[in-house]
This record gives structure tokens, C-alpha cells and sequence, in this order.
């Protein structure tokens, strides 16, 4: 669907830039999208927000052929996060239930190419980040990554390895300093 096709209460609240040809755009009805920053280029490129997302002032980029950004149900994401999926085939997969602090970034690609010997040697590659998943302030989460369910991600850490469920890491590189960990969006007393 082109910038036409989508809701105006979206446009309306939303800078979006959508250029190429054969995109779908799909954000449910009950999703808030507010103050962000929605570029897509290319061809065949997809978004798509599951319902009850809450995203306030971020950006999404999509910039490349048949790349996916997937946000899934019940998914919050604060202030001033990046999300991007580019070059050709790359997904970033957010699932349910998922808590993005503010200024988290997750880039399934480096922006720019490495030769060495004239050949690349840093090709984009998917994100998979599994439901209920919290990364805290100004995490970076790299290409390739995957992270398992109920994982947690703590301030300032820079995920360069996938993550196993249950799991908090932390550092840079991020690496599991806990294991067998449940956490809850809302505190129990």
C-alpha cells in the first residue's frame, strides 16, 4: 500500500516517505504510532504492526528490495529509537509483548560497505527478537542477532551475539550475567 492507503490519523501524526513500488504498509486500527519517523525505499518492502503497539517519537527505516519490519502485538517502544532493515532480503522481527526503552537502535545492516580485497565482507543479516523481550536505555542491538523470550538486555549494552531466553546481559559487547530470569513490565509489591 502507498502513503495514500494508509490511515490519516497515521499521516497526520507521522512524517512517512514512501518511494519504490510494490510496498505493504499494514498498522492495525488500535496501534498508536505518534511523532515518528516512517521512510520506506525500494521495492517490495513490507511493515507491518501488529495490534495494541505503542511507538512514539522513533524512527522505522526500510531502504532496500523485500525487507521486513515486523513489530509484533502488544509491543511498546520508547523515544527516539531507530529501527532499520536494509540492503536486500533482510527482516527485523520484533515479537509480542516486547518493552524498547528510550534510544535503542537495531540495525540488521552497517550503512556502509567493507571491501577487503575488493570483496564485501559485512553483508546484512536478519534480526529475531522473541516475545517479551525488554531492552533497556540506548541499546544497540547488531545485525545477526537473534534473542530468545523474556530476555533483557540492561542500559547502554551493545548486542553483538545472539541471546538465550531468559537471560539478562549487559556490556560492550553485551554478554548473559544471569540466567533462569522472569521479569514483569509492572512491579509487584
Amino acid at each position: 500500500m502507498k502513503s495514500s492507503g494508509l490511515p490519516l490519523a497515521i499521516k497526520l501524526r507521522n512524517k512517512v516517505r514512501i518511494k519504490g513500488e510494490g510496498h505493504l504498509v499494514d498498522i492495525a486500527s488500535n496501534s498508536k504510532v505518534r511523532k515518528c519517523n516512517i521512510s520506506i525505499k525500494g521495492s517490495n518492502n513490507q511493515l507491518i504492526i501488529e495490534e495494541d503497539v505503542n511507538i512514539r517519537e522513533s524512527q522505522i527505516e526500510i531502504d532496500g528490495n523485500n525487507c521486513i519490519v515486523k513489530i509484533g502485538k502488544g509491543t511498546v517502544i520508547g523515544h527516539s529509537c531507530y529501527i532499520s532493515s536494509r540492503e536486500e532480503n533482510t527482516q527485523l522481527v520484533i515479537g509480542e509483548d516486547c518493552m524498547l526503552s528510550r534510544n535503542v537502535k537495531i540495525m540488521t545492516s552497517d550503512g556502509h560497505d567493507i571491501l577487503k580485497d575488493g570483496v564485501r565482507i559485512n553483508s546484512a543479516q536478519n534480526i529475531s527478537i522473541s516475545n517479551n523481550v525488554w531492552l533497556a536505555d540506548n541499546v544497540t542491538v547488531l545485525k545477526g542477532c537473534s534473542i530468545g523470550s523474556g530476555a533483557i538486555v540492561g542500559i547502554n549494552s551493545t548486542l553483538t551475539k545472539d541471546l538465550v531466553a531468559n537471560c539478562i546481559a549487559a556490556g560492550n559487547p553485551a554478554k548473559c550475567i544471569q540466567e533462569d530470569i522472569i521479569w514483569q513490565d509492572e512491579l509487584t509489591y
